[in-house]
């Protein structure tokens, strides 16, 4: 039988010296493809990610790329053992194991389904917050796409408020005036979700769990909090990311073999 996702991700942190409390592990692009690695891999644009070992929930590292098998490769690098999904030259077999990775249509409390991209929404103060803040573009169009469906004067009941659904204080705290103005919340989320990726090193679902949840209960849970709305929230953004992705002419990402 083929490990799941989260025995490969755990045989390959575990692969690492067992003096750590968290793992190293290396999400490499190349061409369009993800493989994961114990090191960089040379040729691949690579994002280390820690995983702690006694996390509550094991990350999901490859993206929205639905249930597919793949290998992992044992190699040497700089006289030391590496193991990656890539298959690199002087690799040999070590493993196979399967991904199920999020699907493509799940819904989101009070939302529903995902939903087709829409472009047209506010674009001029997307690619302008985009711009000043180096945030995707079409990451920003998820969050507002789950959050408000664009919706300038949506009011949650929770109180949050405008297309990027800030809460009050979080507006405050990023000098956003009106939160109902189209410009400013977009302008106030970009912000926002500036410091959440910096604060979480690029990770993209830590960063959607913070949006959602706060970062009292990502760091509280050590990652994704177990809130069925949370999990569902990060799973229904990195879809409509892929989705705009796609709809705005990016390649979509593959793994490696």
């Amino acid at each position: 039988m083929k490990p799941s996702l989260p025995a490969a991700l755990v045989l390959l942190s575990l692969l690492l010296p067992w003096a750590a409390s968290a793992r190293t592990v290396y999400r490499c692009v190349q061409d369009n493809t993800v493989s994961l690695a114990t090191a960089p891999e040379p040729g691949s644009r690579c994002t280390a990610r820690e995983v702690e070992d006694n996390a509550v929930q094991t990350p999901n590292l490859w993206g929205n790329m639905g249930v597919f098998s793949g290998t992992l490769y044992e190699r040497e690098q700089d006289g030391k053992p590496v193991y990656s999904t890539r298959n690199l030259p002087g690799s040999r077999v070590f493993l196979k194991f399967t991904v199920a990775t999020p699907p493509g249509e799940p819904a989101h409390e009070g939302l529903g389904k995902v939903g087709t991209p829409q472009l047209n929404r506010h674009a001029k103060q997307f690619k302008a917050a985009a711009r000043a803040t180096g945030v995707d573009d079409a990451w920003l169009r998820a969050i507002a796409h789950a959050e408000s469906g664009f919706d300038a004067g949506a009011i949650s009941p929770k109180g949050a408020q405008g297309v990027m659904q800030l809460m009050p204080d979080t507006a405050t705290e990023l000098g956003v005036a009106d939160p109902l103005s189209a410009e400013q919340s977009i302008n106030g989320g970009a912000r926002y979700m500036q410091a959440l990726l910096k604060r979480y090193k690029g990770d993209r679902t830590l960063a959607a769990a913070a949006y959602n949840a706060g970062i009292g209960a990502v760091t509280r849970y050590k990652g994704v909090p177990p809130y069925a709305e949370t999990l569902a929230y990060v799973e229904k953004v990195s879809a409509l990311y892929v989705r705009y992705r796609e709809a705005m002419g990016f390649k979509v990402e593959t793994p490696a073999k």
